[in-house]
């Protein structure tokens, strides 16, 4: 599989590959990323819904916020667009903006998957995240071998060229926004979890040590319509890695949660 560029249509500022029609599903990205790293679900899912995946603010073709961006700003900046509710669907910083969306803005989702979402970190954890968001002067391009390692392993393969391609290109300013919102937030709360109105899938990689099977287990558990599925073989860049598998649990979970709005 190869994720190649692919056209884009303009919603004010924010840029998005778009495709299908029928119910809306906004796919969101993570961190120095694109919407192409949807490609392996972008045919699929279009068959039976509108698809928009959007180019979070400041990565792709889509506008920064300006200085010092909230997780609030990233939400409304793509909530915005949408005019009809929405299955939302995010991977990695995309699931804290899936699940901040549905949180506050709950008459425009009605279905939630949040891909490789983070939890309430350990001590550890955070230290090294907030460590590397400190590095990043929004200036130099940062050097993407040790986060490639992290999510591939050191083997080549057509998904990690594809991903050192988009961290090599994305705006320095852009992506240090987006990542120092990333390290500074922790997750949904307990009470925004509780409180979460439509279904929510929580996904995730057996082998991902940061946002752990642990982590999507205990938001599954708190969230009123959570389920948790755990992919084994798979760490955190599991909608490349496994974009067939990943394709057919996000299409059933769209299925379901148009069964449970009607």
């Amino acid at each position: 599989m190869t994720w190649t560029i692919q056209p884009r249509s303009n919603f004010g500022a924010l840029a998005a590959i778009t495709g299908g029609s029928g119910p809306n599903v906004v796919l969101v990205h993570g961190v120095g990323l694109r919407a192409e790293a949807w490609g392996g679900q972008l045919q699929a899912l279009a068959q039976n819904g509108r698809v928009i995946a959007v180019d979070m603010p400041g990565h792709g073709e889509s506008a920064r916020l300006g200085d010092h961006p909230s997780l609030t700003d990233f939400t409304d900046a793509i909530a915005v667009i949408l005019t009809e509710p929405a299955v939302v669907i995010g991977h990695s910083f995309g699931a804290m903006i899936a699940l901040d969306m549905a949180a506050r803005h709950p008459d425009l989702v009605h279905g939630v998957a949040a891909l490789n979402g983070i939890f309430q970190r350990d001590t550890d954890a955070r230290k090294t995240v907030l460590s590397r968001a400190a590095s990043l002067d929004g200036k130099t391009p940062t050097d993407p071998t040790a986060t490639l390692n992290r999510w591939f392993g050191s083997a080549p393969s057509a998904a990690r060229d594809a991903c050192q391609e988009w961290l090599c290109g994305v705006d320095p300013a852009g992506y240090r926004d987006a990542y120092r919102v990333f390290a500074n937030e922790d997750g949904p709360s307990d009470v925004t979890l509780r409180n979460l109105r439509c279904p929510a899938l929580f996904l995730t990689g057996q082998d991902e040590p940061n946002s752990t099977p642990l982590m999507s287990q205990r938001m599954a558990a708190l969230a009123p319509k959570g389920a948790a599925i755990v992919l084994k073989g798979a760490a955190h860049m599991l909608p490349m890695t496994h974009a067939a598998q990943v394709t057919e649990i996000l299409k059933q979970f769209i299925q379901d949660t148009q069964i449970d709005t009607n």
